[in-house]
């Protein structure tokens, strides 16, 4: 086993309009991504409502849980962007104007333009770290382990490729796949007999369909190259084996 520390990551995506169907999310795939080439493993997703209590039990439960948590959502200027106050009740400290982000704003927006409205989100939670904003200038900010993003896509993913250049990350996990013409039915007990000779070889498979016909591919992933690449010799003996017999 690797002695090198795994990083984890959980994102909460903050937005009645995702729950709705309304709004389609296009960030978690993004954030993913970005942490699978840092060496992060994103464990857990959950989608939460615009209602405080909902968002404080997720960010509470899971910030203890791994190493980050990333959010996305209601840090906008509207009545339902609740996720700043809401930020500074889960962790008990005050909401306060942040000098930095309004001095952001006001160069941005100018004096006049300034409304009530913009200046709610220079509204951060005392303590807080700013996460810039390249796209629209109005902050993110990080409290502890917990990175609060907008959720519009082009903005949250500025604000992603910024926080995580910054992060920690581990050993990263290479992945290879197999692709076959077999059911996973056919294949099934022969990949629980491999998951658990190769243990740290995370072994998944995930039915195709094609105009051409049906199969699976069969997705290995791992931090320790030997092993994955002993694992793929195995997956491919066994297809083989299994396809002659079709």
């Amino acid at each position: 086993m690797s002695d090198e520390k795994i990083y984890t990551a959980a994102m909460i995506v903050i937005g009645s309009e995702i729950l709705s169907g309304r709004t389609q999310d296009e960030n978690v795939q993004y954030l993913a991504q970005k942490l699978t080439d840092k060496g992060v493993r994103l464990q857990e997703v959950r989608v939460v409502p615009d209602v405080e209590l909902a968002i404080i039990e997720a960010v509470q439960t899971l910030r203890s849980k791994y190493d980050y948590v990333f959010t996305s959502g209601g840090i906008g200027p509207t009545h339902d962007d609740i996720t700043s106050v809401t930020l500074a009740k889960a962790f008990s400290v005050p909401i306060e104007q942040n000098e930095e982000a309004y001095e952001i704003l006001r160069a941005y927006y100018g004096e006049v333009a300034l409304t009530d409205a913009r200046l709610k989100m220079a509204q951060i939670p005392h303590g807080a770290l700013l996460i810039p904003n390249p796209v629209s200038s109005a902050p993110g900010f990080q409290i502890e382990n917990v990175y609060v993003m907008a959720g519009v896509p082009k903005i949250m993913q500025a604000m992603v490729d910024y926080v995580v250049a910054a992060i920690s990350g581990g050993a990263l996990l290479m992945s290879q796949t197999v692709f076959c013409t077999v059911y996973e039915s056919e294949i099934a007990e022969d990949l629980e007999r491999l998951q658990h000779k190769y243990p740290e070889v995370d072994i998944g498979s995930y039915p195709h369909y094609t105009p051409n016909g049906s199969g699976i591919n069969v997705v290995l992933r791992a931090i320790n190259e030997r092993q994955l690449i002993d694992a793929v010799e195995d997956v491919q003996r066994i297809v083989q084996l299994l396809e002659r017999k079709k």
